[in-house]
Parts: structure tokens; sequence; C-alpha cells
């Protein structure tokens, strides 16, 4: 409609899979001229965030290994070049439990998960000295609070659940000990008849390219041979680059249509700019294999 295509999913990303399935069966005539080989993956695991169709490919031993990546997430103004890692856990505090009319004061669990939120809002992440100049700052966030039901109960369990935004200054393990620590500060100041539990459940490192190294290089400059004006951009948000730098894969994480509603009911991508960013994306990978 009016040259956008309607739909959940139509710019993140089913424009780009189709892209690049047409790409490689363009240049599946000139193989033998091209020097390496093109792998196509389309993961439907990617916004769940467990990537299984990636981590197939890759445990899969009779499949080669790549040496980069270019993922197809939208926007024409941008490569994407790196990105924040994250380091997240649930954390469950616990207390006595008791009844809210009770005579007996108790210190809940949700009273001490509360004072274990505000523990960690006021940790201080920006003095991160940060010799790489990664553009963007770490990030702690808590995004899951649950604990208790009805009026009558003061519970003796809360469950939280804490996002920690990585850099290459403040790691995995600075996370870790910084959501330790407030635990542990915790535990001293209201103590409770069990200790507070920290379970990790994901660590990504960040990843970031120089604008001169591949396949970044080659997607800028075939970019940049196109006419359009871009630059290179380290994403806040984690993404399946975050995965494959784990893996020692380089990867770009975004260029592609213009986009609105990214994620909701209304998202659409612009058509128009579709065989300029087709054109971009198959001189690249003409480049890389080095026709």
């Amino acid at each position: 409609m009016d040259g956008w295509l309607l739909g959940r999913g139509s710019s993140d990303s089913k424009l780009a899979a189709a892209m690049f399935c047409h790409i490689a069966a363009d240049l599946l005539p000139c193989a033998a001229d091209l020097h390496g080989g093109l792998a196509v993956l389309l993961d439907v695991d990617e916004h769940t965030g467990g990537f299984g169709g990636a981590r197939a490919y890759l445990a899969d031993e009779a499949a080669a290994r790549p040496a980069g990546v270019m993922i197809g997430y939208p926007g024409l103004d941008e490569v994407v070049v790196g990105g924040r890692g994250l380091w997240r856990a649930s954390l469950a505090v616990y207390a006595p439990s008791g009844h809210s009319g009770s005579s007996r004061t108790v210190v809940g669990a949700i009273s001490r998960a509360a004072h274990l939120v505000r523990l960690l809002d006021a940790a201080d992440l920006s003095g991160v000295d940060d010799a790489s100049a990664f553009p963007l700052p770490p990030k702690l966030s808590v995004t899951s609070f649950h604990g208790g039901q009805g009026f009558s109960v003061t519970p003796d369990r809360c469950d939280l659940n804490v996002d920690i935004r990585t850099t290459p200054a403040f790691d995995a393990h600075d996370a870790e000990t910084l959501v330790r620590k407030a635990v542990a500060e915790l535990d001293a100041e209201l103590p409770a008849p069990k200790p507070t539990e920290v379970a990790p459940v994901a660590a990504w490192p960040p990843f970031r390219l120089a604008a001169d190294e591949q396949p970044a290089a080659a997607l800028l400059n075939a970019a940049v041979g196109a006419g359009l004006a871009v630059r290179a951009k380290t994403a806040g948000p984690s993404n399946i680059g975050n995965l494959l730098a784990g893996e020692g894969i380089r990867a770009t994480a975004g260029f592609g249509v213009p986009y609105e509603g990214l994620h909701g009911i209304d998202e659409r991508a612009h058509l128009a700019e579709l065989p300029t960013v087709y054109g971009v994306y198959r001189q690249a990978v003409l480049d890389l294999l080095g026709t």
C-alpha cells in the first residue's frame, strides 16, 4: 500500500530473508569463479533469543564455519558493526512468611526485594574507564518483579530478573560481581532465614568491528558506491551478532530498507529502496569473494 509492505515481520526480517535467497540464486551460476563459499541461514528461532537455527548450524561439524556474517536487520542510514553484550540473571529473595494483619512485624520478601532493586538502581556504572573507546556505556535494568498473591499473606519469596548490557571495559564478570555485591549488602542489612540466590541465565560478549574490518568494510564500501550516505553504528541492544562474536565470527548486524513500527502490528517496510539494498549486498558479497 502506497509503496509499503505491511505486516509484522515485513521489515525484520522477511524482506531480508527473501533478498538473501535471491542473491544466492543469482550468484549460483558463477560459483566456480568465486573464491570461498556463500551460505544463507534463515533462523526462525531468532526473536525468542534462543537462536536455535544459528546454534544448530555452528554445532554441525559438516557445515563450513563462516569467516563472516551479514545479518539483514533493516535501516538504510546505518551499517551496524557492533553492539553491547549482556549478562542476565534471575534472583530469588526470601523472608519469613506471615499474615498482613498480625501484630508481629515481618520484613517480607517483597520489601526485601524492593530494597535490592534500590541498591541495584543506585549502583554506579558511570566511572568505567574504557580504553577501547567503545561508544556506549554499560546499563543495568531490573526487568521483572514477581511475588505474592492476594492481600492477607506476606510472601516468603520474591523473584526478579536483572539485565545488564556490557562493554569491553565492563564485562560479564564485572556485571556478576556488581549484582552479588548488592545481594550481599541486602542480606547483611536485612537478614533472612535463607540467603538471596543468584542464578545467571545468559552472557554474551560485546562486539565492535572497525570500519576497515570485514565484512563491515565490504558492506560500507558497497553502500557508498551505491550513492548512500551511511555510517557505522554500535547498537545498544544485543543481537545475534553477539552470539557470533562469542564464536569468534565477525558480523554486521543491520542494513536494509527503511521501516516503521518495528515489531508492532503496524510494522511496515518501504519497498522503493529494496533494489538499492539488494545491489549493495550483492556487490558486498562479490567483493568479499574476490570477483
